[in-house]
Parts: C-alpha cells; structure tokens; sequence
C-alpha cells in the first residue's frame, strides 16, 4: 500500500522529545518534496525535448 493514513497529531502527542517531533515533521514532508522534484525534472525534460524539435 503507497499510501498510509498517519494520524500525525496522535504521534506528535505521545512524542517522547523535541527531536522526535521534528523529524515527524521531516519526515512527513519528504514524499511531498520528492514527487515535486519529480514532476518538476518531467516538465524540464519535457520542455526541453519540445525546443529540440
């Protein structure tokens, strides 16, 4: 399964310091950075086979 549903509130609540927290937080935040490089490096391959042409 690709996506998991992360009750991230309930895990930030029983965090057991500040470090937990934040790499929580990193970490929730990764996939939405790597699918955003991905799109982003599609377009540029995409635009730059299109000035090929």
């Amino acid at each position: 399964m690709l996506v998991q549903a992360v009750d991230i509130e309930d895990k930030l609540k029983n965090a057991p310091d500040d470090s937990y927290q934040i790499g929580l937080i990193i970490g929730s935040f990764i996939p939405f950075v790597v699918l955003v490089g991905i799109a982003y490096w599609m377009y540029y391959a995409a635009k730059k086979r299109e000035n090929k042409s």
